[in-house]
């Protein structure tokens, strides 16, 4: 069953993707990024504030508990640790094709496993090992199709942000394990719905911060325009977090697996960037896709 949940967050995040692509071409990052972080926290606020009003049932999943200071500073860090990435990650998705952001992060589950490996002991099924080995070899594949574009890997500054988005988002997945697992299994056990709702709203606050400073020492040149895709990615990120989130808190989720599971999110970015934004090199990468595919089924029958 976790695994259905982190197929779910694949395909929602390769929407989100999708509708990043499409609020950053020719806007400002940072004013989009904060009015994402607003948009989230309010989604999530309703949650926040039913449980101490007596609204939402202390049995229910979806009851947020207050948390002591510990938990909340535990998730504000959460929150700088993903940032970090979005910063980086959005720079660089504003300047660089779809199907050359969707390779590289789709290193996030290799670095991710080997952090799994060596943090928390985690075993693979030997179908779950084929699955991961193809995926590897699939995201080899597709980041050198990717140099097809006619971009220096080791020069450009926005493949070094996305890069740096990567290395954060893998250090985040290993933290999210971190904090949902229980005590006994020496992980902070803080509640999944607490980690997602607290950390949009210290997201938010972090930004708001940020979004101050831009504004006041912006260049020129930096504008930003309001366009109905930011909500997109809010709702889409939303979506996406709930069903990680679940599946993190399943008896035996596997990290590695949730992770490279979630990165699959590449197939909706590429065909969008292939078919609809109609970006360079489609064939080549064509057997990059299929081995995509493959890996995916390999990890199916793996978590059954």
């Amino acid at each position: 069953m976790w695994f259905l949940f982190a197929l779910s967050s694949a395909v929602l995040l390769g929407f989100y993707d999708v509708f990043k692509k499409q609020s950053l071409s020719g806007n400002a990052v940072i004013p989009v990024l904060f009015a994402n972080t607003v948009i989230s926290s309010l989604i999530f606020l309703p949650l926040i504030v039913a449980a101490p009003l007596g609204y939402m049932p202390t049995d229910s999943h979806w009851y947020v508990p207050a948390g002591t200071l510990s938990m909340h500073l535990w998730v504000v860090l959460k929150a700088i640790i993903v940032l970090s990435s979005w910063v980086c990650g959005y720079f660089a998705i504003k300047h660089l094709p779809l199907t050359v952001v969707g390779p590289i992060n789709a290193t996030r589950p290799v670095m991710t496993l080997v952090g799994a490996l060596l943090l928390f002991g985690e075993h693979l099924n030997p179908w779950q090992w084929a699955g991961v080995v193809v995926a590897i070899v699939a995201f080899f594949m597709m980041s050198r199709s990717g140099k097809k574009e006619g971009l220096d890997f080791a020069h450009n500054r926005w493949v070094l942000l996305l890069i740096a988005a990567a290395v954060f988002g893998a250090v985040s997945g290993l933290y999210d394990k971190y904090l949902l697992a229980p005590a006994q299994s020496g992980g902070r056990g803080i509640p999944a719905v607490f980690v997602q709702s607290w950390f949009n709203v210290y997201q938010m606050l972090v930004m708001g911060v940020a979004f101050t400073l831009w504004r006041r020492f912006r260049n020129a040149d930096e504008h930003f325009q309001w366009r109905w895709t930011i909500v997109g990615i809010s709702l889409f990120l939303c979506a996406a977090d709930m069903c990680y989130f679940y599946a993190l808190s399943f008896d035996g989720a596997l990290i590695a697996v949730v992770s490279m599971t979630r990165r699959s999110s590449v197939l909706v970015s590429f065909l969008f960037g292939a078919f609809l934004l109609k970006e360079r090199n489609v064939k080549s990468k064509a057997l990059d896709l299929l081995l995509v595919l493959v890996s995916l089924v390999l990890l199916c029958l793996g978590a059954k």
